[in-house]
């Protein structure tokens, strides 16, 4: 067996080990840990296009969590469209959104571009907390929209409900999977490489014809309309959205620290930071929220300055060589850098 048979074959037992776990984990809650853990991986690792790849520091992307979750709910309340298609377009808008915000804002260096889409965010929630329509879309203010659940054991795939947690588990997990091997592809490609090499050195990228600004532009709207499609999920999955919910910088700031703590710019750090965060951060809102809300933010803020100290990379580079010197051992050949 080759290096590369040896790691497929790995990624190929992971997959079917992660698709088998409902059939021996039937709690609900620990289900729907898995959920989030896999919601909050393929977030970050939408997140990871811009903040990662293309070397800035986003701090608004619940905005188009927000809005993937407010078009297909308002569809599906307003007009019966099927929140699948709404999930769609509600990305659309997302893109096209992520397009106005990135076209003046990604001309920002440093610190200017993280206020800039954290202003951004904060704006779209005090409108969405205030107005109760807009235009003919009934928002219903900071009070939020109820998606009316099916009756009690009925599920329906065209309404997006089920009754139990497993399908939304293989949803979400297929939906990581895709994102992972989307987010793999992009690496190697053209653009890929224009990105990192202008998230690096933007000004030798330019003198050698790459176009960085675009390049940035084009990863926003990609990672914008990824992004959305989460959030029709988490609509459906809680059935219950108000703007402090998907529309908040809490959220923004989490999807940071993952992928800060995992390691940002590489494949496996959003997937390693939401492994490590995500039960830490369900638990203590499960039993810390009574008594310490906000305990989960406060654990994030202090695992990463552990981490920023000791592997400023991030989690993702030590688990990583320790793989290589393992594969150097079984196989006797040294092996590169992996993501």
């Amino acid at each position: 067996m080759t290096p590369q048979s040896f790691r497929r074959t790995g990624l190929a037992l992971l997959a079917i080990t992660a698709l088998a776990l409902p059939l021996v984990l039937r709690s609900p809650t620990y289900l729907h840990i898995l959920i989030m853990l896999y919601l909050y991986a393929y977030m970050t690792t939408t997140w990871n296009l811009v903040g990662g790849f293309a070397g800035v520091l986003p701090l608004g992307h619940s905005v188009f969590v927000g809005i993937g979750a407010y078009t297909s709910t308002v569809l599906w309340l307003q007009w019966g469209i099927s929140p699948w298609i709404g999930m769609l377009v509600g990305g659309c808008l997302a893109g096209f959104v992520g397009y106005l915000i990135g076209k003046p804002t990604l001309k920002m260096r440093g610190a200017y571009f993280a206020l800039a889409t954290m202003a951004f965010v904060e704006g779209v929630r005090v409108i969405v907390e205030n107005v109760d329509q807009l235009g003919p879309f009934k928002l219903n203010g900071p009070r939020g929209l109820n998606i009316p659940p099916l009756p009690a054991g009925e599920g329906s795939l065209l309404a997006f409900q089920f009754a139990t947690k497993e399908p939304y588990y293989c949803i979400i997990l297929f939906m990581l999977m895709g994102v992972v091997y989307l987010t793999w592809r992009l690496s190697g490609s053209k653009l890929g490489y224009s990105l990192s090499a202008g998230g690096e050195e933007p000004e030798a990228a330019e003198a050698l014809g790459v176009n960085v600004a675009k390049c940035k532009v084009t990863a926003m709207v990609l990672s914008a309309f990824l992004t959305a499609l989460a959030g029709t999920f988490l609509a459906q999955l809680t059935l219950f959205i108000y703007p402090k919910s998907v529309l908040t910088l809490d959220l923004s700031f989490e999807l940071a620290f993952i992928a800060l703590i995992g390691g940002r710019g590489s494949l496996a750090g959003p997937i390693i930071g939401a492994l490590m965060l995500r039960p830490v951060t369900e638990f203590s809102r499960i039993y810390l929220s009574a008594t310490l809300p906000g305990m989960h933010l406060i654990l994030l803020g202090v695992i990463l300055i552990v981490v920023m100290l000791y592997q400023p990379r991030g989690l993702s580079e030590p688990l990583m060589r320790l793989m290589n010197r393992l594969q150097e051992r079984i196989y006797g050949t040294k092996t590169g850098g992996a993501q």
